[in-house]
């Protein structure tokens, strides 16, 4: 970056009252409901981390619903498998992504099927076949509607015993196929060309497209970006992100930031967002966050806006734990004040709070009453939510 561009100065609070605007935790229902609306609120954040874990209600819906309240799992699946707005592909994990947005992911697709997949390479030839043959002629299918295999041993602790099942993964991610629809975990895998309706396969993105729209997503969902937060687990892809940003601040599209605490880690922003930081006033809601939430997931860049060191301790033996086995940030107004341990007794219909750990302003004593009767209030809609057919 050139010394003569002059970087704009930013507090931490501001900084994380645009990175909430962004995230559009500020304000309540700003997506509407309905299907439309989760279509709506996957396209501004780019996308959705689907995981499995689910001692509360997996993260997918949880983070839907934080931002779409009369939110139901029901429009999940009207957008992905009726609308087809939405489609599921890896970003930095499996995740739900916008249609409108495939074509960023097709030179990705074809990368596997030049050089396979270095999680998948005991996948045999005749074993892809198989699987592509059988929804050629049945239709669409799940693992469990093949029978057939000869079992094999496990590769590692999650992975089947069905050869077809990692078949189906590595045709998910040649993009032969795609998930069509979900109940639970349990996968429908189609024909890519025949779930989409094409005669003929979108044109990937080129190189330079790619990047303007890794930009472009970061800049929606963040507000303020760094190299680390645009590519988050995608190393290469900053150089060219770098040259991007520089020719950007080039023509005063975006300017450097110099954000409070933030030392030598440049930060960019639109002039616009910048030109309103100070003038944005604190949100009043409370909001249980998932730890794959986009707010949380990047840990450091979370520690630096908000000054809360998240712990993800469900892999972490028991007498290690400081939060608890799946812990949930929980955000008041602009800050992260506490962090439950949550459990959904399914059977007894209720949810549980295994821990309560106060954080950042919650461990002001003097603040918590008034902070945990506004939290009080967020768990009974966050157990109407996990207890919802």
């Amino acid at each position: 970056m050139s010394p003569a561009t002059t970087s704009f100065s930013l507090s931490r609070a501001a900084a994380r009252r645009i990175w909430l605007g962004a995230q559009r935790l500020d304000r309540p229902a700003p997506f509407g409901e309905g299907s439309q609306a989760t279509t709506a609120a996957i396209e501004h954040l780019g996308y959705v981390q689907i995981d499995t874990i689910n001692v509360i209600e997996r993260c997918h819906h949880h983070i839907l619903w934080n931002r779409i309240p009369a939110y139901r799992r029901a429009d999940l699946r009207q957008a992905q498998s009726v609308e087809k707005s939405i489609f599921e592909y890896w970003t930095h994990a499996l995740s739900y992504v916008p249609v409108k947005d495939i074509r960023f992911f097709i030179p990705v697709m074809k990368r596997h099927r030049r050089e396979g997949h270095r999680w998948l390479a005991s996948v045999t030839p005749a074993d892809l076949r198989k699987v592509l043959r059988l929804i050629r002629r049945d239709g669409a299918l799940t693992i469990r509607d093949i029978d057939d295999d000869v079992l094999v041993d496990k590769e590692h602790l999650w992975a089947s015993r069905k050869p077809s099942k990692r078949a189906l993964q590595l045709a998910f991610y040649q993009g032969w196929l795609t998930i069509s629809g979900r109940n639970g975990m349990l996968k429908t895998y189609e024909l890519m060309a025949r779930h989409f309706g094409w005669v003929r396969p979108p044109k990937g993105a080129s190189v330079s497209e790619t990047s303007a729209y890794l930009l472009e997503r970061a800049l929606r969902a963040q507000g303020i970006v760094s190299l680390d937060s645009i590519c988050h687990l995608d190393a290469p892809s900053k150089a060219a992100i770098r040259r991007l940003i520089e020719a950007r601040v080039r023509r005063h599209e975006l300017l450097p930031v110099a954000l409070e605490g933030a030392g030598k880690l440049e930060h960019w922003a639109r002039p616009a967002v910048l030109e309103n930081a100070s003038e944005a006033a604190a949100s009043e809601l409370v909001h249980i966050l998932s730890p794959f939430d986009p707010l949380i997931i990047q840990r450091k860049r979370t520690h630096l806006f908000f000054g809360y060191e998240h712990r993800f301790e469900a892999y972490v033996p028991r007498e290690k734990r400081k939060f608890g086995y799946f812990a949930l940030p929980v955000l008041a107004g602009d800050e992260i004040v506490a962090a439950l341990d949550l459990k959904t007794d399914r059977q007894a219909r209720k949810l549980l709070v295994q821990k309560w750990s106060w954080v950042g302003e919650g461990a002001n004593r003097g603040a918590r009453k008034e902070l945990k009767q506004r939290i009080e209030e967020e768990l009974h809609r966050f157990e109407r939510f996990q207890l919802a057919e």
